[in-house]
């Protein structure tokens, strides 16, 4: 078969799989795996009062080793002899992104939220969208807090693991959803994790620096496809993708703010002013909709990439 050819089938089969299917259950899913080596290697982490140096290096340890561990055996399996290896490649690729496991975390929020069932709406944000205290926010801060959400995680469960499949295949996508597993786990900045946790911090940062900035231009082109406002969109994420802690995080959240024209706030962290509304349910049901439409031009992307890079021959 025609590399690239495959390389395509591979993309869309796993893209239909996972809008089909969605999310395997976590005991099967890989970043269930990812998780058990991190927090395996965590448990003989040096103490903090070890020096610096060692704890930085054994930071690096894990997210090297973690990377090599579940990337390495699928550039074994490409060069195997495998009959119809563009198949088994499908769902090696799918276990890397989510876009259905996205889109329904958001609209469990957007129903509770519909139907005033603000304990409820709370809840799931906490459970599926953000790992801030949810408990005390009012149904304006909920709704914010998921379309946070849902923008931040194009970035890093759509865009970045197919433009990491795009240019280097299945061990790439692994690759980069150890890194960003690894972050998530360990990349924060109090007294445990403060150096430990630090290298995977900064690589999740490097890897994510292109896929920020594609992510918040498309959802710009998004906002126009989908009929929202993506002047204000542009406007917006230029003049304040700043405002976020994380240089990364802020280009897709600006972006989706002025598409939709509100405000999204994370109290004591940031407010980006899209415009003067609250966003509530039905501005979820929107952002839902720009999503989609970003998806659609990521795989474009991923699509252009492929066949620049793989060629017919």
């Amino acid at each position: 078969m025609i590399p690239s050819l495959a390389v395509v089938i591979t993309l869309s089969g796993a893209l239909i799989l996972d809008l089909i299917m969605g999310d395997p259950p976590n005991s099967f899913h890989p970043v269930a795996w990812m998780g058990w080596y991190i927090d395996l290697f965590w448990r003989y982490r040096p103490g903090i009062d070890k020096a610096r140096e060692i704890q930085f290096i054994y930071g690096i340890a894990l997210v090297v080793s973690g990377a090599a561990l579940f990337s390495l055996p699928w550039i074994m399996f490409i060069y195997m002899n495998i009959p119809l290896l563009w198949l088994w490649s499908i769902p090696l690729l799918k276990v890397t992104f989510a876009v259905r496991g996205l889109v329904i975390a958001g609209n469990k929020v957007r129903r509770s939220l519909d139907k005033a069932e603000l304990e409820e709406a709370r809840r799931l944000a906490g459970r599926h969208m953000v790992s801030r205290r949810t408990d005390r926010l009012s149904a304006a801060e909920v709704a914010s807090a998921a379309i946070e959400s849902l923008a931040e995680n194009i970035t890093d469960g759509i865009t970045a693991p197919l433009l990491f499949f795009a240019l280097f295949g299945i061990p790439g996508a692994w690759a980069y959803r150890f890194c960003n597993t690894c972050d998530s786990m360990i990349g924060y900045r109090d007294q445990e994790h403060e150096y430990q946790g630090k290298f995977a911090a900064w690589l999740d940062m490097a890897l994510n620096w292109l896929p920020a900035r594609l992510t918040g231009l498309l959802i710009v082109a998004a906002a126009y496809l989908s009929g929202e406002d993506s002047r204000n969109s542009w406007l917006t994420m230029k003049n304040q993708h700043r405002r976020t802690a994380s240089p990364n995080a802020g280009w897709s959240i600006a972006a989706m703010a002025g598409a939709l024209g509100v405000r999204l706030e994370k109290a004591g962290s940031y407010r980006l002013e899209g415009g003067n509304g609250n966003p509530d349910a039905q501005v979820i049901k929107r952002s839902i909709r720009v999503v989609w439409w970003t998806t659609a031009l990521v795989v474009f992307i991923t699509l252009l990439i492929i066949g620049v890079l793989h060629g017919c021959s």
